[in-house]
């Protein structure tokens, strides 16, 4: 009797738990954890259970499959439209609030709208900041915020090159190089209000010409490290030893800087974008949506949590804490945010991470600048993995090219291997790839995609 009451006693512990409505998230934040622990606080009827997960492969697995798709996932901006305009989000409208328009900054929630409906609620934005190792620049002898043109950019990676740094690694990532054409003023992509029609001109835009132009020359002159993929273990390997000494990033990048490069601590600063000709101006990179899958069983339950971490006091102040960046204006406008010097972690620990800097009042002001008018394409997602495919052999020759010429200056130094024996050249990498070869390569397959998508393609 003893034992069937233990059963029972245990069956009935499990149906309680049962009763409550389960509700599945993907999301990469590193402070949800800490948001779900809130929520289900606040909530007792729910209970969260969290996939931690980035990129969209396995969203779209699961979405061919029609089975195994989370309730709620987060969704960057530049990859919404495209599920917004395949019919795969829940559309919100009629639940959120009369003030939510007002609520959220413009730009971010602008990325959540499709044709005046509502797709996602804004979670947090990137306007981009210039994130670098304040030590490393110092031992260079470079002063990181008077650097306003991509000249001082160019001289100043000079001088990182000659202590043995990179200034920036890029081995050919589409979000970056969208994200550096806005900076530069480009709109090669135009998505009609209903987001049927769309333009591609990245071969004459003049905004892609002026950059691709610029970081041609960098990567010539090896002055960006084209081997370590950013977010990779070689990454962030380099970062953590200064190696690559800063990065060009979306106001996002403390909590990320923090979880994958905890032993920088102190060392990194930000400061203001550099732009061509030195006027002051900023673009997005990053920042995302959280967002109800139309294939949901509990559309009521989901969003109720999309709302607590995006629109409840709670749910941002928990993000924010941990370094992400808002994406309303009352967090934005706030004496702790822009006063804030620390970023805290999975534990709870608050990290002087920007060395006492208030960094927030830096990310503040290039959200300010941010301009108007670039548009994000509705198959972005595609795009992206394509540019890895097209420009990114330019990229990988780039690599060939400078291992090459290294091998070589080494073989005329009259070094030699472990084993004592002469070095061998390196295989001749052979014509080169530009940047431009590439463009051309990714347009031909963004127009030839599209038009296969059904888009009217101009």
């Amino acid at each position: 009797m003893a034992a069937i009451l233990t059963v029972t006693l245990a069956s009935c512990g499990q149906a309680t738990e049962d009763n409550r409505t389960v509700i599945s998230v993907w999301s990469w934040e590193p402070s949800m954890g800490k948001v779900i622990q809130r929520f289900e606080q606040a909530n007792p009827d729910i209970r969260v259970e969290w996939t931690n997960i980035s990129g969209y492969d396995n969203l779209n697995t699961a979405i061919q499959d029609g089975y195994g798709t989370p309730d709620v996932a987060q969704i960057e901006y530049y990859a919404l439209m495209q599920y917004a305009v395949s019919g795969q989000l829940l559309d919100l409208t009629d639940r959120i609030g009369s003030d939510y328009q007002n609520f959220f900054t413009l730009g971010t929630w602008s990325s959540v709208q499709l044709a005046g409906r509502t797709y996602g609620l804004p979670m947090d934005s990137g306007p981009m900041g210039f994130f670098y190792n304040a030590d490393v620049f110092e031992q260079a002898g470079v002063d990181a915020t008077q650097i306003k043109t991509w000249d001082d950019y160019y001289e100043a990676a000079k001088k990182l090159k000659n202590i043995g740094a990179y200034i920036a690694a890029d081995s050919g990532d589409g979000s970056f190089y969208d994200a550096m054409i806005w900076l530069a003023g480009g709109q090669p992509f135009h998505t009609s209000r209903d987001g049927k029609t769309v333009t591609i001109d990245l071969d004459k835009d003049a905004g892609t010409q002026r950059f691709t132009e610029f970081w041609q020359k960098m990567i010539d002159e090896g002055l960006i490290d084209t081997t370590s993929a950013t977010w990779s273990g070689r990454w962030k390997r380099r970062v953590g030893t200064g190696t690559i000494a800063s990065v060009f990033s979306g106001a996002w990048m403390p909590s990320l800087l923090l979880a994958n490069v905890p032993g920088a601590a102190g060392l990194w600063r930000v400061t203001t974008m550099p732009t061509y000709d030195g006027l002051p101006t900023n673009a997005e990179s990053g920042g995302s949506a959280l967002a109800v899958l139309q294939l949901t069983r509990k559309p009521d339950a989901a969003y109720r949590f999309v709302d607590f971490v995006t629109h409840d006091k709670q749910g941002i102040a928990a993000r924010v804490d941990g370094g992400a960046f808002p994406a309303d204006y009352a967090t934005l406008n706030s004496q702790d945010f822009l006063d804030k010097t620390t970023v805290t972690n999975e534990s709870g620990l608050e990290i002087p991470y920007f060395g006492g800097q208030k960094f927030n009042r830096v990310l503040s002001e290039a959200a300010e600048d941010v301009s108007v008018g670039y548009q994000y394409l509705p198959f972005e997602v595609y795009a992206r993995s394509d540019f890895k495919t097209t420009v990114g052999k330019a990229y990988k020759w780039a690599s060939s090219f400078q291992s090459y010429l290294k091998r070589q200056e080494a073989i005329e130094m009259g070094q030699t291997d472990a084993d004592g024996n002469p070095l061998k050249p390196k295989a001749d990498p052979g014509k080169k790839v530009s940047l431009s070869d590439g463009l051309s390569a990714w347009q031909k397959d963004l127009k030839e995609y599209g038009f296969n998508q059904g888009f009217t393609i101009q």
